[in-house]
């Protein structure tokens, strides 16, 4: 670890008087020259009636002078700043560092507005705009110094900056639009901005741009990212193309709506519009007409799009009907994420999108896995698992812990044990389909819908009981982040999508092997969306379980991020499972 000094941390109040204070009598001889002579970074907050916080970070090079022009010429072109002028509780507190310089700024800048947003005590976060910087000189101190910094804003004030691992845990968190991308991801999003612009131009309607990435590289990141951008250049003059666009989010599952609402809504973007900016698919297609186009729609986990009519939509393809609506289409696609027979597109469908997505130069690939934090021949165990079907002799890793358990009680108790460390931190045990559960409906013989195997019985998601508090919590948190769901079973419809650090995950009666060789059955699987027959376009009708139930495997499988905990229902595979991993210990 880099061995750096502390940061200066000073808080006032957020008012010209308390700003002359701070100036000629407040700051300590030794700090004055780094705080009014060096950047700084600064955060002005406020605390309404509701106990709810508005924030705003800034950097800059000369910090009297900015506090001054929020004070006396923001406020009267921004309504944000005009409420932070007139309260009397507004606060700032302002950042000094020996090490600081424009670069290193602007990055603790944008850590800390992606902080900030994942807090659920903040209802605004009001600048907008992203900074994330290369290499340079003292880069290789951010983490360090940005960890002393909230270590020193936590000992202020608690309820505003919570403890790391608490941010680090959110599901807006790992959403966030605020992540320093990668380099495959920054060429992606300039590629797809630069597309985009084409597209417009041209002022067609339904031109598609195709991500393809398997689970864990980093899709969900990028089409945040992406999608604020947009935003912000609809907002900007500056970018005559952009300016007053109609740009919408779209995602089909109902726990990443969430997040998504979340974002927007901290970020100051209006969800009450005739056509919310983010909603799913059936509603955006209820609302718009092809006669009206809107300008760009994102889609995340395109693959969880509808491919037939169902309950609300009563159209052939949902994308194809959003294609008909809007000038451009960016989405992010994994056919192995695909997991019921209303999601299915046939052989020829996928191969058609995607060749037409290359031959316009409007197909991009993501290839770099970001979520599983393993050696490459961990990540290569898993995918022989759900890819081939093969079990692999379970590697030695000192990053991730891969490990098989005798009985799913034991491995409860650890991933228990994981959620309950702050080192650890977010850990929940998962489930194939293979258990009884209906929704909105109680079982006859017991209190919950259970996931049972012997004498062990868990409840599956969303049916434990919540207080008043919990439940005006959960309102806005994931399935994996509300508090007693660690006594809770997830499955694919809560968890997909989703990080954990540690996944425990039960392997149900319908994945077997036999003959050297995984297999799925499909009669052992309670999953109607994945069991049940499909009509083709051609009119024949048929099973998709063997592929479905692969993917639903395969989701289960990359959720952890740190490791992956297993037990299996099947005998036959447990003893196999057990054998790979003796085999390690035996080395």
């Amino acid at each position: 670890m880099v061995d750096v000094e502390s940061p200066i941390v000073y808080d006032l109040a957020y008012n010209e008087e308390a700003l002359k204070e701070f100036k000629e009598n407040f700051i300590e001889a030794q700090d004055s020259k780094l705080l009014l002579n060096y950047p700084t970074v600064y955060i002005v907050n406020d605390k309404d009636d509701n106990q709810s916080y508005t924030v705003y970070v800034g950097e800059t090079n000369d910090i009297i002078r900015r506090t001054l022009e929020h004070l006396n010429a923001d406020d009267q072109v921004r309504d944000d700043w005009k409420e932070l002028k007139q309260s009397k509780t507004s606060q700032m507190y302002v950042i000094g560092h020996r090490h600081f310089n424009k670069s290193l700024t602007l990055d603790i800048e944008n850590r800390l507005m992606h902080y900030l947003l994942s807090v659920e005590g903040i209802k605004h976060v009001n600048n907008r705009r992203t900074n994330p910087q290369s290499e340079y000189y003292t880069s290789d101190e951010l983490d360090v110094i940005f960890s002393k910094i909230w270590r020193k804003l936590r000992q202020k004030n608690k309820e505003l900056f919570p403890l790391e691992r608490v941010i680090k845990d959110s599901a807006i968190f790992k959403a966030s639009p605020y992540h320093k991308l990668t380099q495959e991801q920054l060429a992606a999003k300039d590629l797809i901005i630069q597309k985009i612009e084409s597209t417009l131009t041209q002022n067609q309607v339904g031109q598609l741009i195709l991500v393809n990435g398997q689970a864990g590289t980093g899709k969900t990141v990028l089409m945040s990212s992406l999608f604020c951008d947009l935003l912000e250049l609809s907002n900007l003059e500056e970018y005559p193309l952009f300016t007053n666009r109609s740009i919408y989010l779209l995602v089909n599952h109902d726990q990443q709506l969430k997040v998504y609402e979340q974002i927007v809504k901290k970020l100051g973007y209006s969800l009450k519009e005739d056509i919310p900016i983010v909603s799913k698919p059936t509603s955006f297609i209820t609302r718009t007409s092809p006669d009206d186009p809107v300008d760009v729609v994102v889609i995340d986990e395109a693959h969880l799009l509808w491919t037939q009519g169902k309950q609300a939509y009563r159209g052939k393809n949902q994308l194809v009907d959003i294609l008909n609506r809007a000038r451009t289409v960016v989405v992010v696609f994994d056919e192995n994420q695909i997991l019921s027979r209303e999601q299915h597109w046939e052989e020829n469908e996928i191969a058609y999108m995607k060749h037409d997505a290359i031959q316009h130069g409007r197909y991009i690939e993501l290839k770099n896995q970001m979520r599983i934090n393993a050696s490459k021949e961990t990540v290569n165990w898993i995918r022989h698992f759900t890819d081939y079907r093969e079990i692999l002799p379970i590697p030695d890793d000192a990053n991730y812990d891969l490990k098989v358990f005798e009985n799913p009680a034991e491995m409860f108790a650890a991933i228990k044990q994981k959620a309950e460390n702050q080192e650890h931190g977010l850990s929940r045990m998962l489930a194939t389909f293979d258990w009884d559960y209906i929704d909105k409906k109680k079982p006859v013989d017991s209190e919950y819908w259970n996931v049972s195997v012997g004498e062990f019985h868990m409840p599956w998601n969303l049916q434990l009981p919540t207080t008043k508090e919990q439940k005006r919590r959960n309102k806005s948190l994931a399935w994996a982040e509300q508090e007693q769901t660690i006594d809770e079973v997830g499955s694919t419809f809560t968890i997909q999508g989703f990080d954990l650090n540690y996944a425990g995950v039960i392997i149900g009666p319908s994945v077997k092997y036999r003959d050297g060789k995984i297999v799925f059955d499909r009669e052992a699987s309670k999953n109607k969306k994945a069991i049940q027959r499909r009509e083709l376009k051609n009119g024949e009708k048929v099973y998709l379980s063997d592929t479905l139930l692969e993917n639903e495997l395969n989701v289960l499988l990359t959720r952890g991020v740190n490791g992956l905990y297993l037990f299996a229902v099947d005998p036959a595979l447990q003893e196999k499972l057990l054998e790979m991993q003796k085999l390690r210990m035996n080395k």
